[in-house]
């Protein structure tokens, strides 16, 4: 780190001296963004060239209806800022934009394009579906390495290293998460992560298969399949009547990122005297009697030694971060957005760039992860009802409260505020939130324990995880494999928890794709997820009706989605013995109903007086 900062002063030095003004070519190494469109709300964009002593360079261009507004220079010689104007009246084709330096010039095209991507809007209707792209299934082996990236290796037996999945694997098993009712895909980050092995916490050398290490931003990973390859995988999903949710990373990059390897500014990274790690502790985002130097520490302190925090004050590194989300929009056509590591980032940056996608895709889903469990500091970071003095725009968020109180619901004991309690008491809360619609519910994730572990694999058990998920509000996501039972803990790494899907590669033994390589349990618990979810979506009462809960009594939790069509109820019984539950007292969704028939297994059940509900069970009703 030390070399590169002493390189980055160096260069302000040359560039001092005068010796960048010495007529030569311009060598252009970036220009981002790398094309643009017309007919965007905003007709401001902002490129950031790179190249050796580009600020020298005088720039010129010749098309009806963009305008250069200014250029300006930064600190570093090797980079210049063109404000461009584009005009309503402008038509589709390419910009060229002229660089000169004396007697030499360099062209470089600017394509603008129409804009077609009208993204289809995720809603309480969807089922989103999260992956590893690298451990989900091996398409083309031809990109599984390549010789000239700085990790070259690839080895589907060291759980370290990359394995080899690709866009071409997920396309290839699209009807598979059709078949179980998967109407939404997110993929870790796909931006390219083209840096070197690093040393984990676990002190192993570990790839960056899961994506969260970018290099360059305006490049997909090609051992995924490229920029073409998204947006083969893009088109496929929308073929289909498919969704895509993009991974942001707005909080880091790589060490080894083209921008912190030759940094524009001084402060377009926050830069520490040695190397200092953030708290993580969200809480002093709201404590009234906090200091700025603990809100300083949580936002500009770096995730990990080799990942350069990334200083969003800096409004032309904003700016960038900005227009990347847009142009990711409109160029693979995204229809919605997942934030990592969102409450690390600066708010006041977050609300912009989440307001510059709203202002192009109005009802865009954008949501974000912030690993709280309790609501009381979780609703800061989204829409909320509570008088802060700053006020967070994010829609919604991966719903790590919900996710925490469904596992204390199914490992601990009923008691005053456990078990099911627990469940019900944190759902309670969701007066925090501005719309709990659009809180992304989940058993478990890429950083979390496999649910099926955290249960002690008991089968009775993610039965009634699965229920709930496919029941309560919100909008449900699965991580991959959890439908056919794949487990594991964090222990000694994470990736014990990203293992491959068996049967995505060459050689597999088994094929977890097809019921014939599943066994008995899997394809039940498959066909329960199947089943449901599919229920779910032809059920508008269940995703879209209104949530009412009971309060919880001898280990029994009782909730209704309801609407005018349609009356749905919910019974889990955490108990271990059968229990009888008298449905008196829930005479005010009830009345007029008489009878159901249960969801999951087409019994009819004629009276809705008394209900002996088995041990470790929970029931869905659509009653009648």
């Amino acid at each position: 780190m030390m070399n590169v900062v002493k390189s980055f002063f160096l260069a302000l030095c040359v560039g001092g001296l005068g010796l960048s003004s010495i007529a030569q070519n311009p060598d252009i190494q970036h220009l981002h963004p790398t094309n643009w469109w017309i007919g965007m709300k905003n007709p401001n964009v902002q490129l950031l060239v790179h190249g050796k002593n580009i600020s020298t360079a005088k720039v010129s261009l010749a098309y009806p209806g963009v305008q250069i507004k200014k250029t300006q220079k930064l600190e570093n010689p090797n980079y210049l800022l063109i404000d461009l104007v584009i005009a309503k009246t402008t038509q589709p084709g390419v910009v060229k934009l002229v660089f000169s330096n004396g007697k030499f010039k360099n062209t470089q095209p600017f394509p603008l394009a129409a804009r077609k991507h009208k993204p289809n809007n995720i809603t309480t209707a969807d089922f989103i579906y999260l992956l590893m792209p690298d451990r989900f299934a091996n398409g083309d082996e031809s990109n599984d390495k390549f010789s000239n990236m700085l990790d070259t290796q690839a080895d589907k037996n060291v759980p370290y290293l990359r394995h080899g999945g690709d866009f071409q694997g997920i396309i290839s098993h699209l009807d598979y998460l059709q078949e179980f009712g998967v109407t939404t895909l997110w993929n870790t980050p796909v931006i390219e992560n083209n840096t070197g092995l690093k040393k984990e916490l676990h002190g192993n050398m570990q790839a960056a298969y899961h994506g969260y290490h970018f290099s360059d931003h305006y490049k997909i990973d090609r051992r995924f399949g490229g920029n073409e390859g998204y947006k083969k995988l893009s088109a496929a999903l929308h073929q289909r009547g498919m969704k895509l949710v993009q991974d942001a990373v707005y909080n880091h990059v790589s060490e080894d990122h083209w921008m912190f390897l030759d940094p524009p500014t001084k402060d377009w990274f926050n830069m520490w005297p040695t190397y200092t790690a953030t708290s993580h502790k969200e809480q002093v985002m709201l404590d009234p009697n906090g200091t700025e130097a603990d809100r300083r520490l949580l936002i500009d302190g770096w995730f990990m030694p080799f990942l350069p925090d990334v200083n969003a004050r800096n409004p032309h590194f904003a700016t960038y971060m900005i227009q990347h989300a847009l142009w990711s929009t409109e160029e693979f056509g995204v229809d919605g957005w997942r934030i990592d590591t969102y409450k690390y980032n600066d708010m006041e940056f977050m609300n912009r760039c989440n307001k510059a996608l709203l202002d192009e895709y109005p009802d865009m889903l954008i949501f974000g992860e912030t690993f709280v469990t309790n609501p009381a500091f979780m609703n800061y970071f989204v829409q909320n009802n509570v008088n802060y003095p700053f006020q967070c725009n994010l829609p919604g968020s991966c719903d790590f409260p919900s996710y925490s109180a469904i596992g204390d619901a199914l490992t601990q004991p009923w008691s005053w505020d456990g078990g099911v309690n627990r469940l019900y008491s944190t759902l309670a809360q969701d007066y925090f939130y501005k719309n709990p619609s659009k809180m992304v519910t989940f058993l478990d994730n890429h950083d979390t324990d496999r649910f099926l572990s955290v249960i002690g694999e008991d089968f009775a058990k993610y039965k009634m995880g699965i229920t709930w998920l496919l029941t309560t509000r919100g909008i449900p996501h699965l991580y991959y494999g959890t439908e056919v039972l794949m487990k594991n803990t964090k222990n000694p790494t994470d990736a014990e928890v990203r293992q491959d899907f068996v049967g995505g590669w060459k050689g597999d033994k088994q094929n977890k794709f097809t019921a014939a390589g599943r066994s008995a349990k899997e394809n039940e618990a498959f066909d329960l997820v199947k089943k449901l979810a599919n229920y779910r979506k032809n059920t508008p009462s269940l995703y879209n009706g209104k949530f009412t809960q009971y309060l919880p009594q001898n280990g029994v939790y009782v909730y209704f989605r309801h609407d005018t069509a349609k009356t749905i109820m919910v019974i889990m019984n955490s108990n271990s013995a059968e229990t009888t539950l008298e449905t008196a007292r829930f005479a005010e969704r009830t009345k007029g109903l008489t009878g159901a028939m249960n969801v999951l297994t087409e019994e009819k059940i004629n009276s809705l007086g008394s209900l002996k509900i088995p041990a470790m069970t929970t029931w869905v009703l659509e009653l009648k």
